[in-house]
Formats: C-alpha cells, sequence, structure tokens
C-alpha cells in the first residue's frame, strides 16, 4: 500500500485549523502545533513498523500521542488509566508490544521492553509526518469480570460512523465524560478531530461542577457520557446554565427517566442515545427522545450495519466491527455469518425493542433469571429518584433476594423517604413479575461508577 492510500488521524486536521484546540485542566494545544511540533522529542520515527502501548497518565498526551503515531507505528495498543498492573505483563506479551511511549519511564526502566520514549508537551523538535502504513488500534473490554480483551480495530472502522454522518466542517467544541483511551471517548475524540472542531477532556475524579464549568468556559457545544454520568451531573445541580446543543448517552441502557431528566435540564438541545460497544462498533443512533430503538433498525441494513436477534441477544455485522480479538485462547469475535454477539440482551414489545440487560449481567432469584437493568428502569422512573442499583443479596431461604439502592433526587425529600419507599414497590408490583420486586429499598447518598462510566455493580 502507497502511503497515500489511506488517511492517516494527522490528515484529518488540516491544514487550516485556525483556533481548534485539544485540552484539558491544565493546557490548550492549538492543532497547528500538534501538526508541526512533536509529543515524542521528535523520536516518532523510531517506532515504525512497531507495535507500540501508550502508557500515559493524562489524556491530553494520549491524544497527542495517538495523532502522531498512527500511520507511523504497526500497531497502538490504548492502556486506560484503571487497568489493573496485574494484566500488564499478559496484555504486553499478547499484543507483542515492543516499544512504550510514556510519561513515566522509570515505571519501565526494568521491564523487559526494547524501547521507551518519554512523551510531553509538543516541542519545537523535528517530526517525521509522512504516512507509511495503516495503524492497529488496539482496545482494551471493559466492564467484564477478569482479564480485558484486546480487540482490534482500523481507522477506517472506527470513523465509519463518523464519516457517514458527514460530521466535517461543523465546527463544533465536543466534550466527553468518557476517558478517551476507552471505545466510547475515542469515538467522541475522533469525530472531533474528522468533524473539524475542538475538543475538551475531562479529568478522572473531577467533580461535575468542575467539569462542567469548564465546559462553559470552553464554550462546549456537544457532550457525551453514559447514562450514569449524566445521573450524577443532573444530581449535582452544575447543569444550570449550561446550555449544550447536542447531547448524547451511550454506554450503558438509557431508559426514559434520564433522557426525560435530560430533557427538562437541556430543552433546546438535541438529546438521542447512541447504540456501541468495544467489539460491535458503532451501531445505530436513536433521536426521537425514546427509550430503546425501533423495530424496523433490525434486518435490513441501514447505513452499512445489519442487525439481528438471536435468542433474544442483539448481534451486529458491518464494516465498522473490531475485525479481530488479539492474544491466546481467546473465543472467536464474529459468527460464521460475520456478525458480533454484543450480549446485550433486547425484548420486542410492539413495534419497538427494549434493552433488558447484559446476558452475563443476569442474577439468579431462586432459579430464575434476573436482569437488574429491567428493575433499575422501573425504580428510575420515580420522579424523586435519580439513580438506583438493583442487586441480590444473599438469602437462606430463595438462595437469593433483590435488593434496590436508591439515590433520591433531594436527600430524604423533607421526610417523605418512608412514602417514597412504599411508592417505589407499588411501582415494582405493578410492572414487575414478583420475584424480580425488591425485597428491601435502601436509600443511599450517592452510588459508585467505575471509571469507564457505568454503574459499578458488586452484589452483597
Amino acid at each position: 500500500m502507497s502511503p497515500r492510500e489511506f488517511f492517516a488521524l494527522r490528515d484529518y486536521l488540516g491544514p487550516e485549523i485556525p483556533g481548534r484546540t485539544i485540552s484539558d485542566a491544565r493546557y490548550a494545544i492549538s492543532l497547528t502545533n500538534i501538526l508541526s511540533q512533536s509529543c515524542l522529542g521528535g523520536r516518532a520515527g523510531e517506532l515504525s513498523s512497531r507495535a507500540v502501548l501508550l502508557a500515559l497518565s493524562g489524556q491530553l498526551l494520549s491524544a497527542l500521542a495517538m495523532i502522531e503515531l498512527d500511520g507511523m507505528a504497526r500497531r497502538m495498543l490504548l492502556c486506560p488509566p484503571d487497568l489493573d498492573p496485574a494484566h500488564l505483563d499478559r496484555l504486553i506479551l499478547d499484543a507483542g508490544i515492543d516499544a512504550v511511549v510514556t510519561d513515566h519511564p522509570e515505571f519501565w526502566k526494568d521491564r523487559d521492553i526494547d524501547l521507551v520514549i518519554e512523551a510531553g508537551l509538543p516541542s519545537a523538535s523535528g517530526r517525521r509526518t509522512a504516512t507509511e502504513r495503516p495503524t492497529e488500534w488496539l482496545m482494551l473490554t471493559s466492564g467484564t469480570p477478569g482479564a480485558p480483551k484486546i480487540v482490534k480495530h482500523t481507522l477506517e472502522g472506527l470513523s465509519g460512523a463518523i464519516v457517514a454522518d458527514g460530521t466535517r466542517g461543523a465546527a463544533a467544541i465536543w466534550a466527553t465524560f468518557y476517558d478517551i483511551r476507552r471505545y466510547g471517548g475515542l469515538q467522541i475524540f475522533l469525530r472531533a478531530v474528522i468533524g473539524a472542531g475542538s475538543m475538551v477532556l475531562s479529568e478522572p475524579a473531577e467533580a461535575p461542577a468542575d467539569c462542567v464549568a469548564r465546559f462553559k468556559a470552553r464554550g462546549v457545544t456537544h457532550v457525551s457520557g453514559t447514562p450514569s454520568h449524566w445521573r450524577k451531573l443532573l444530581m449535582s445541580g452544575s447543569a444550570a446554565g449550561f446550555a449544550p446543543a447536542y447531547v448524547r448517552l451511550s454506554g450503558e441502557i438509557a431508559d426514559q427517566a434520564v433522557l426525560d431528566g435530560l430533557r427538562l435540564a437541556f430543552p433546546a438541545a438535541s438529546i438521542g442515545h447512541t447504540y456501541a460497544s468495544t467489539e460491535a462498533g458503532v451501531g445505530f443512533a436513536v433521536n426521537d427522545g425514546k427509550e430503546g430503538f425501533p423495530a424496523s433498525f433490525v434486518g435490513a441494513s441501514r447505513d452499512g450495519v445489519e442487525m439481528r436477534v438471536v435468542d433474544g441477544s442483539l448481534r451486529i455485522r458491518s464494516r465498522r466491527t473490531a475485525y479481530a480479538y488479539v492474544g491466546q485462547d481467546v473465543a472467536a469475535l464474529i459468527d460464521s455469518d460475520g456478525f458480533v454477539d454484543t450480549g446485550d440482551m433486547v425484548e420486542l414489545r410492539g413495534d419497538r425493542y427494549y434493552f433488558i440487560g447484559r446476558r452475563g449481567g443476569i442474577i439468579n432469584i431462586g432459579g430464575l433469571k434476573v436482569h437488574p437493568e429491567e428493575i433499575e428502569a422501573v425504580i428510575n422512573a420515580h420522579a424523586e429518584v435519580r439513580m438506583s442499583r438493583a442487586r441480590s443479596r444473599k438469602s437462606p431461604i430463595t438462595g437469593a433476594i433483590v435488593v434496590a439502592d436508591v439515590v433520591l433526587a433531594e436527600g430524604n425529600c423533607d421526610g417523605r423517604s418512608e412514602a417514597i419507599r412504599n411508592q417505589i414497590l407499588e411501582k415494582c408490583r405493578a410492572a414487575l413479575a414478583p420475584h424480580k420486586v425488591p425485597a428491601t429499598i435502601r436509600f443511599v447518598a450517592a452510588l459508585d461508577v467505575t471509571a469507564a462510566g457505568k454503574l459499578a455493580r458488586a452484589d452483597a
């Protein structure tokens, strides 16, 4: 393949990029400087044909390294900050890593890595910008027990939905609560770059009020996050005065309660939810303000994406899907017909499919299977509830019972918590089978969210 038969990420940046930046809480880097300078001290050429681990503590340096190395390195493995160090050696071996880009070179001093290059803010050091080859983008799965799997993408596949949307020239100012080293965050970063926009990055463990204050100061127009991200923002009270034009949810089930809450908070915004996963890529967007998705999405190909429902599980085939797992003893990613089994369970009700939970997230109540997300959707529909988590608890009679932790909109709602508890239980009894109704409801001040932006699920 000749150098100009494909585009590298930096080819989308310019050459006319006045005023466009990538920023975090400390720095705003002009995309002009990103193109003309190097975050690797001019050493990118040494990484030609290498399998490179991006092990950087911050999102900004990760973004700079991605841009500089795409089309140069043979493959890049994006290392999220919450990766358990116990998995690191196995991932390095499976991905064939022979070089590391890091801002903590001392960590790698005694490890068996052929080449370690330190990254920093862009400098005037010379850089090699000629596109040489398409780079494999390696990402890690999240939300599953045990060691993460390595999933292989190409830039063409990662950007397929973005190019199809025709976003270039929009000059939007994008922000995301995701980390861009995860699939959802990377999609937003690519949308900013490919769509001729700017990008405002969130910070780990940043309070919603501080994050939104930066978004306001930077004039953010387009924002994306998981439903859990958005629930935490709505609970914080910091949405007042923030008026994005575009609000999107992905990564978890977007129930009607969170969609309605965002509509109330941002009445002038375009609000929708997107289905995507690290393996399946971007499947579809729903922009009608309703949870679930139209049944017409299944079957015929839409925008190059074809979907099936097999035994209740959503399956997707498109050029946007990852094309392989990397490593040893990993099950095949794509079935014989070219579909990825997402493991997301759906149910047809009338002319619409509704997500009911993850196949691997089922809890067993006396031999009966329960999706916690189905219970949470009912609880979250109560006007005084902002967030909930259904889980199992051991029982000497049934083996397990359903219990629910609930965050109320206004603390104890002026002493009405007992009345609210009874109202929630009435809703659950009316909408759910008896074994799905929580045996107890506990009101809590907050619920934990993982580094990937998903509700933390740990049974007691």
